[in-house]
């Protein structure tokens, strides 16, 4: 309960300008300061250069028209970690959602490594130039790392997420992720990494619901999962996801893709019984759903009404995995002809 109204308070702050509550104050600050720089030093090393450019059509031997499709975001949603186009989140995500729709998919990354949250404005300036149909935004964890108060972080969001569904487009959010299970990290230096992103976890949830969004947990990105195998769901600076790393997420914000484009039936996601059961307000659902990597919420209506007392109203669902998304050499995956970027050169039907 507490984490649900602290969440309601970042996100009223939000609303209203405030600037919210910071994770820690200056004297506990000092000591994670310190815990950072050596976790810092313990770090392997940051991977060189950019991402891989993943920007094109997939599936393009499909019928159809293409369904337009754009990426927001931090490093996270860049892909940086890995070595091919075909690794990154983006691709899988385009190429899986490509397979389902049964057409093609025209991807459009606008994301960059190191942004904070008051960059989407931009990016979404740059998004809305492809008539995106369906939007998935990444961020977050540089708000974490960089101490942006967390109000001033979903003020942002919000913005973003209310300039594409004005112009129609679908949009999904995948919070922030859970930094507190980054290998280098050092207690207490831990605690308030993963007490902080989960804290803005729940309030973009709120955000992004409120104004017509679903959002994802992206927990598992850097969560239970990834901590149970750091060296295979890492990337080489133990700090960005692997191949499998940004597979494993993909996989979770592709099924609610599919959803938000009516792609797949709603009743493919059903309330999960460990996740209660009906609909509460969406405070209490983004509490939980920061908890609990790889569910989403969506809004819901009770009595015929969207809104309650308390806010809009929301459900939790853990949606049936549509399968993994198509790698490199899966269905409409750059390996395949027609498919993915390598078939087609930029500005090329």
């Amino acid at each position: 309960m507490l984490r649900a109204l602290t969440a309601r308070r970042i996100a009223t702050a939000a609303a209203y300008g405030g600037g919210g509550l910071t994770a820690v104050g200056g004297l506990t600050y000092g000591l994670i300061k310190l815990e950072a720089f050596l976790a810092r030093k313990i770090i392997l090393g940051t991977p060189n250069g950019d991402p891989p450019v993943a920007d094109g059509p997939y599936g393009a031997a499909l019928p159809g028209m293409p369904l337009s499709f754009v990426v927001l975001g931090d490093s996270t949603a860049a892909g940086l970690g890995v070595h091919t186009a075909g690794e990154t989140p983006a691709a899988l995500l385009a190429a899986g959602l490509s397979s389902i729709a049964g057409r093609p998919v025209l991807l459009t990354n606008v994301a960059r490594s190191g942004s904070q949250s008051g960059a989407l404005a931009g990016q979404v300036t740059r998004a809305l130039e492809a008539g995106p149909d369906v939007a998935v935004i990444m961020i977050g964890a540089n708000d974490v790392t960089n101490r942006v108060p967390a109000a001033e972080s979903v003020r942002h969001l919000g913005s973003a997420v209310e300039r594409l569904r004005a112009a129609g487009c679908e949009v999904v959010v995948g919070t922030c992720p859970d930094l507190g299970s980054v290998e280098p990290l050092m207690q207490p230096l831990r605690w308030f990494a993963q007490r902080a992103s989960r804290q803005l976890a729940a309030a973009q949830t709120i955000a992004a619901v409120e104004r017509g969004a679903r959002s994802v947990s992206l927990g598992d990105l850097l969560g239970r999962e990834f901590a149970a195998d750091p060296r295979e769901m890492f990337s080489a600076d133990r700090y960005h996801p692997s191949a499998r790393g940004y597979a494993a997420a993909a996989a979770a914000v592709l099924p609610s893709m599919a959803a938000a484009l009516e792609l797949e039936p709603e009743l493919d996601a059903l309330p999960d019984p460990g996740l209660g059961t009906g609909v509460l307000p969406v405070y209490l659902a983004a509490a939980e759903a920061a908890e609990e990597p790889g569910t989403e919420v969506v809004g819901a209506r009770l009595a015929g009404r969207e809104r309650g007392p308390r806010g809009r109203w929301a459900r939790l669902l853990r949606r049936r995995r549509v399968g993994e998304p198509a790698g490199p050499d899966g269905p409409g995956g750059p390996g395949e002809p027609g498919g993915g970027p390598a078939a087609v050169a930029p500005g090329a039907a």
